[in-house]
């Protein structure tokens, strides 16, 4: 195993109630079998919502994650190996989980999305979960996907600077706009209001980081649903712990709720259910842990009757294309939330997924389709 960092420029700064960034940082891992196959994964750096550092995850890679995966089975089979390694850490641990799978569908000779269809129609999770991921005579016919469609997100911003991106990214082709609100709820309405109005064919979805309190969020939303706005969903209206308050949200407003910093876990999204608290679950790798926990979290979400979405910190295309490939496999609907590598000023690596507007491209290659990374 070995890692580097890597440090992406954004051509644009991204900006939400949480945090603000002009770059992704990352630490990309490589695995690398007895034959002298790689596998390659990454664990980005996200301190105001997963906690993890640069710094952490490498010595997480480097020092129990490592501990625990050098001789062991180039399989599957350690996948839990990696998860119970280190307690937290799940950058480093999807960092890892990630370069595991790309191993295994190297070593097979199929693309990652191939590779997570042909689980033998399940995947037995970490819980213990038999998580269907396809059935055989949808697996017969071939893989179909040569793209996985996302969102758009509108960085926090004054009603015109909305406006603006709003209308720049559907001339770019997006269909589906997620606006970042949360850090000023007085004029989050004029905000979404001025992105109705610039972009009037896009779906609209919300985003406000755990930054309204409920009562916020419920006088916000409702005055959206006295102008006729339409929003699919409205994601993660206040604090991650708070669920009995995102429950009262969910209650008295017309709107879908989608948890997202709630929901790092299987134990979180149980609560979650419990609780009443959501619609539906944003699942991300970084915060679960890599695909091995995502499959499992997206199974038991389907089963309980919550929508799903695959989403994402500010990873590269790497990271990207593992969760696209996920997308892929599991044959989730609509549009997703993976445009972070969209932000990139270019893809740091030869080889992987592209971006043609909303579409991401898979590559025609093995596993992810990581060669390198580009000086």
């Amino acid at each position: 195993m070995r890692t580097r960092r890597v440090r992406v420029p954004l051509h644009t700064p991204f900006v939400t109630a949480l945090r603000r960034t002009e770059f992704a940082e990352t630490v990309v891992v490589t695995v690398e079998d007895s034959d002298g196959c790689v596998g390659w994964g990454e664990a980005p750096q996200v301190w105001r919502v997963t906690g993890d550092s640069l710094a952490g995850s490498a010595a997480a890679l480097e020092g129990p994650i490592s501990d625990a995966l050098v001789g062991a089975g180039a399989d599957l089979s350690s996948a839990g190996l990696i998860q119970g390694a280190v307690v937290g850490n799940r950058s480093a641990k999807m960092a890892a989980d990630i370069a595991l799978h790309d191993l295994v569908a190297r070593r097979s000779g199929v693309s990652m999305t191939g590779h997570l269809a042909e689980l033998d129609g399940h995947f037995v999770g970490l819980s213990g979960v038999s998580v269907p991921v396809m059935s055989r005579d949808t697996r017969s016919t071939g893989y179909p996907w040569n793209t996985v469609t996302t969102d758009m997100t509108l960085s926090v911003g004054t009603p015109a600077d909305l406006a603006d991106a709003a209308a720049a990214r559907a001339r770019d082709g997006f269909t589906t706009l997620k606006i970042k609100v949360g850090t000023d709820a007085a004029g989050d309405a004029e905000r979404v209001l001025a992105v109705r109005e610039a972009a009037p064919g896009c779906v609209l979805r919300l985003d406000a980081n755990t930054g309204w309190r409920a009562d916020e969020a419920v006088a916000v939303l409702t005055t959206l649903a006295d102008h006729d706005v339409e929003l699919e969903f409205v994601e993660q209206p206040v604090a991650r712990r708070d669920l009995e308050a995102m429950a009262y949200v969910r209650r008295n407003q017309p709107y879908q709720i989608l948890a997202d910093e709630s929901v790092f876990d299987l134990e979180d999204l149980v609560d979650v259910i419990r609780a009443g608290a959501a619609d539906a679950v944003n699942v991300k790798l970084a915060k679960c842990g890599g695909i091995t926990p995502a499959i499992e979290l997206l199974e038991v979400a389907k089963r309980h009757g919550l929508g799903r979405l695959v989403g994402c910190m500010m990873e590269s295309h790497l990271g990207i294309g593992a969760a696209a490939a996920l997308v892929a496999a599991t044959d989730l609907p609509g549009e997703q939330d993976l445009d972070a590598g969209w932000w990139a000023r270019s893809s740091p690596y030869e080889g992987g997924i592209a971006y043609d507007g909303p579409r991401i491209l898979f590559p025609r290659a093995n596993g992810l389709g990581i060669e390198g990374v580009l000086p």
